[in-house]
């Protein structure tokens, strides 16, 4: 009598170790959560974990014990990368993808090859944290290793941030970076192109790379050299291109006129007197910018201008009052300048950003050194380098 008590249980394991679809397993439901899952194809590189941009290409559903089952993936001869996606029962588009938080992300980058009989189990309410695979490909193994590294980090790093004060806002600008240099990290060291490609995109969800253009140009260098005719390393090296990235470190500094605060127009060039020069691209109305001159540049200012360090300051103004009533609160008696254009700052377009604040650590010889270093990073970056 014992072996009829779980009948159900059996059949489900039965079901899920003999099957020979492609794609199958087990989830465990949810109420809140559908009983249907989307394999989605981003079909490029820039849709790669982002919402609305991928092509459903089969669903399934979920029935007696959780057990789903894809019977048939599109015929492809190479490795293709999906995602498999599971909903709230609200949710009217199929291709949503939960980006914010990865504690609670609905959807699993998966590898499938030609031949392959993938089985995995997740839990609805945390698929994309729980999802295992059963012996999984080295690709899918190097893939839930990355989002065991993301979840890591994010954890580590990104939790608990409630507060808005200007020290809790540079604070979490200061844990974020660490979070996506995890992800970074992973990218750097391993040989697996999907893995990678997730590892790049998760680390700027929005496809902006401003802040981290060397990794990107890096990648594209690491993949150009092994997997050069894979569409998506052609799409990734196409924003990888240095002339439409941020000026990268080990650069020159391009030259520019600049309209100084005091009436003169200097090259900026002409500015880089010192062993050290920092060019602070900030604006008045920058809470975290005005909080980095009162609390950083200033006693650096002080402390530094003659010992080699120059600072420059550039502007995102418009009012030239206001933006001299900002230097004078400030104590930012550095050189100062701006063509007070706001957001169509020609400097800006030069250098191929558009964020702040934002700083370039330049040699005496105009080559930058190190980029968007700031707060005690920056002071001991100083305090090295001159000393």
């Amino acid at each position: 009598m014992r072996k009829r008590l779980y009948p159900l249980l059996l059949v489900t394991l039965l079901l899920v170790q003999c099957s020979q679809a492609p794609l199958s397993g087990t989830i465990k439901t949810d109420p809140d959560w559908s009983s249907i899952l989307y394999l989605i194809d981003p079909g490029s590189f820039e849709a790669l974990n982002t919402s609305f941009m991928g092509t459903v290409v089969d669903s399934a559903p979920i029935g007696t014990g959780g057990h789903f089952e894809f019977d048939v993936l599109p015929a492809k001869q190479e490795p293709q990368l999906y995602e498999l996606v599971i909903q709230k029962k609200d949710e009217r588009f199929p291709t949503q993808l939960e980006q914010d938080d990865p504690m609670i992300a609905n959807y699993l980058p998966l590898i499938y090859r030609p031949g392959d009989h993938i089985q995995l189990t997740a839990e609805a309410s945390r698929f994309q944290q729980s999802a295992e695979i059963d012996q999984p490909s080295p690709d899918n193994a190097a893939m839930l290793e990355l989002r065991t590294v993301r979840l890591h980090a994010w954890e580590k790093h990104m939790t608990g941030f409630a507060d808005h004060t200007e020290e809790a806002l540079l604070a979490k600008e200061k844990a974020f970076n660490e979070y996506r240099q995890a992800l970074m990290d992973f990218a750097n060291a391993t040989d697996r192109l999907y893995p990678a490609l997730v590892a790049i995109r998760w680390a700027s969800p929005t496809g902006d790379y401003e802040r981290i253009p060397e990794f990107l140009y890096q990648q594209c260098q690491k993949w150009k050299a092994t997997a050069s005719d894979h569409p998506w390393v052609h799409q990734l090296c196409a924003k990888a291109s240095p002339d439409q990235l941020p000026v990268l470190v080990g650069t020159r500094i391009p030259d520019y006129q600049l309209p100084m605060l005091d009436g003169d127009t200097l090259g900026l060039h002409a500015l880089l007197t010192g062993k050290l020069n920092l060019l602070d691209l900030w604006a008045s109305w920058c809470i975290p910018c005005r909080h980095e001159n009162q609390e950083v540049l200033a006693p650096l200012w002080q402390e530094y201008r003659d010992h080699g360090l120059q600072i420059i300051g550039y502007g995102l103004e418009t009012d030239p009052n206001i933006w001299s009533n900002a230097v004078t609160k400030d104590g930012a008696s550095w050189p100062q300048a701006s063509h007070l254009q706001g957001d169509e700052a020609p400097l800006f377009e030069a250098l191929r950003i558009q964020t702040i604040p934002a700083n370039f650590l330049i040699d005496h010889d105009g080559k930058v050194i190190a980029k968007n270093v700031h707060g005690e990073d920056l002071r001991k970056f100083v305090e090295a380098y001159l000393k």
